[in-house]
């Protein structure tokens, strides 16, 4: 089950945290009991390291959307292991089916694009790379990329690129975008690339500048956050009561809901400043574990990809 092909990023600290081995010690490290769930499998770093520190009695639940990921863990001979073809999105459904309600015992999301997907010209998911342009998590599935671009409004475009990209030239970007797909099919990712290139006025330094429209892209034609906002809300009612969850996110957009999702169920509900309530009336469902933590140096050195890394955690109260 070693992974060679995927740098697997905050690796231990993610086990770590989702196994809760900072409260156990050195002999029990490996008969960890109870149920865990892979959201985001890829090529099964994380996955690969939790069964390394489970006991005979645990289990793994593994999801991915992506066809390519799915096969691998399917390859995977471990009777505590199962690998379940599907976005995180339906974590409820499957849970339920299962007959883990409230009682899986932790759950890790490590959010985006794996180096896989991004390394095959063919995903589309690359600036860097010439291909179709497509950008699908599950390539069964949905719109792709230049499906989706054919056919969006002018508007729909900037408010993607704003809001997902938060690209400052999102008009201008929109604008270029619409005026070629008039002379031709928006079919690759040089055609893309090409287009943003030349829309935009300044260039950052060390920095594509088609790197925030094909992000925006991406999350508008998979769903990403409305897909997140989802799984992390199921995460509370399949969770057992001090059940953790470990949110690994590479970009702000994200980072910014798994916090504020994380502080909002730490204060619990809201009520008039002038209300009088006890600390039971507040409904407070969770408690943040530690702060946000980032890759070190090393690691970041070691792959660059980890540099934007920033995890959460996060542990079920009731």
């Amino acid at each position: 089950m070693k992974n060679t092909a995927h740098q697997t990023v905050l690796l231990q600290e993610a086990v770590d945290a989702l196994l809760k081995q900072e409260q156990v010690s050195e002999q029990s490290a490996r008969q960890v009991k109870g149920v865990y769930i892979d959201a985001t499998f890829g090529r099964g770093g994380h996955s690969a390291r939790i069964l390394e520190t489970l006991g005979p009695q645990a289990s793994l639940i593994a999801f991915d959307q992506d066809p390519e990921a799915v096969e691998v863990g399917r390859r995977w001979e471990d009777p505590r292991f199962e690998m379940v073809y599907s976005s995180f999105a339906a974590l409820e459904n499957e849970v339920r089916l299962r007959g883990l309600w409230g009682r899986v015992n932790g759950i890790l999301f490590d959010l985006g694009v794996s180096s896989p997907q991004l390394d095959q010209a063919e995903r589309g998911f690359s600036f860097m790379q010439d291909g179709p342009l497509d950008m699908r998590m599950d390539t069964h599935e949905g719109v792709s990329a230049a499906q989706w671009l054919a056919t969006v409004a002018e508007p729909e475009l900037v408010r993607v690129l704003r809001e997902y990209g938060e690209e400052r030239y999102a008009k201008r970007i929109a604008k270029a975008i619409i005026d070629a797909r008039a002379l031709t099919a928006l079919e690759t990712t040089s055609q893309l690339a090409k287009i943003v290139a030349h829309a935009i006025p300044r260039k950052e330094p060390h920095k594509h500048p088609a790197t925030r429209t094909f992000q925006a892209i991406r999350i508008a034609v998979n769903r990403e956050l409305d897909a997140l906002q989802q799984a992390l809300a199921a995460s509370l009612e399949v969770l057992a009561p001090e059940g953790r969850v470990v949110v690994i996110s590479f970009h702000s957009l994200e980072d910014r809901r798994v916090k504020r999702f994380f502080q909002q169920q730490q204060k619990g509900d809201q009520f008039p400043r002038d209300m009088p309530v006890t600390d039971a009336q507040l409904n407070r469902r969770m408690r943040i574990i530690g702060k946000a933590v980032k890759p070190n140096k090393q690691e970041v050195n070691e792959n660059v990809r980890a540099r934007s890394a920033v995890m959460r955690v996060a542990e079920k109260l009731v």
